[in-house]
């Protein structure tokens, strides 16, 4: 019985470890789900960006004007405007702690 515990403890350890070190980088999940509209450098400079009015997140004004959190909520909730959605929402593909990092991303393109 011990023994049959005890694997079983050192196996879900094991896959929690293991899982939590396939999480992906800030960079990888921004090349993966924003850079397709907000350009990998976050300028908002491609066709989608444009058809859309991006922000320039390397714009020092438009970075001072976002709150993390209300960068967070746009990630995981998406963004609607005019009941059409404008951008869909990462709260089923994102954990807490990628969202959280991706917004430290955003922060970091300020020039």
């Amino acid at each position: 019985m011990k023994k049959s515990l005890a694997l079983t403890l050192l196996s879900v350890s094991f896959v929690v470890g293991t899982s939590a070190g396939f999480a992906a980088t800030a960079a990888e999940n921004w090349d993966n789900s924003c850079a397709k509209c907000h350009a990998a450098d976050g300028t908002g400079n491609t066709k989608l960006g444009k058809k859309y009015k991006l922000k320039d997140y390397t714009d020092a004004k438009v970075q001072a004007d976002l709150k993390d959190a209300d960068l967070a909520n746009a990630i995981k909730e998406g963004v609607s405007e005019g009941g059409k959605e404008k951008m869909k929402g990462f709260k089923d593909e994102l954990s807490d702690t990628e969202v959280a990092d991706l917004v430290a991303y955003i922060r970091k393109m300020k020039k």
